[in-house]
């Protein structure tokens, strides 16, 4: 990443930071920042993010490693992440009307991870996202062995968990991933 392009990104998430101060209660943007100084890996993964329509920002710290956590923030899935089958296995199984890619793969290939239930049940916590859209989760891999993913989103007031085929996709389900850093 080039230096200028790096010091937009950085610009761009210490703004956000800034903005939304409940989403990282005790933690401070210089030491975040100094953890992403020169991580390349990092930055590389948060462009990712951020080009893809997901508006990463920090979460939390992860209390065993003491790594922050980034996530998508985007009040809907990322807009850049829709229209995706669950994984590889289910893209290579569509011999029709095959979508551009998968979720997991995706995701891999940015340098993230999907949200798991209970991380996309903590993101809940800090607002209100997927209220018009769904976002894929990481699947326990009984389910997935069944055929099965689920998936993730806040109606009435209430996250739901729901389960859909592995080779399903629609135009308002994505994905939200998570960085530690």
């Amino acid at each position: 990443m080039k230096a200028q392009d790096q010091a937009r990104l950085l610009q761009l998430l210490q703004a956000r930071f800034d903005s939304h101060l409940p989403r990282h209660v005790g933690i401070a943007w210089a030491d975040v920042l100094a953890r992403l100084d020169g991580n390349a890996a990092a930055l590389a993964a948060l462009q990712a993010m951020e080009s893809t329509g997901g508006e990463p920002d920090v979460v939390g710290m992860d209390a065993a490693s003491g790594r922050y956590l980034f996530c998508d923030c985007a009040a809907e899935s990322p807009a850049g992440r829709r229209s995706l089958c669950y994984d590889g296995a289910a893209l290579d199984a569509r011999k029709e009307n095959k979508p551009q890619g998968s979720a997991v793969q995706t995701a891999q290939a940015m340098g993230i991870a999907l949200l798991t239930e209970p991380q996309y049940r903590a993101l809940q916590q800090l607002g209100a996202f997927d209220a018009k859209t769904s976002s894929w989760i990481a699947t326990p891999p009984e389910v997935r062995a069944l055929g099965g993913a689920l998936f993730c989103d806040r109606r009435y007031g209430q996250v739901f968990t729901y389960h859909n085929g592995v080779q399903s996709y629609y135009a308002a389900r994505g994905f939200r991933g998570m960085l530690q850093v």
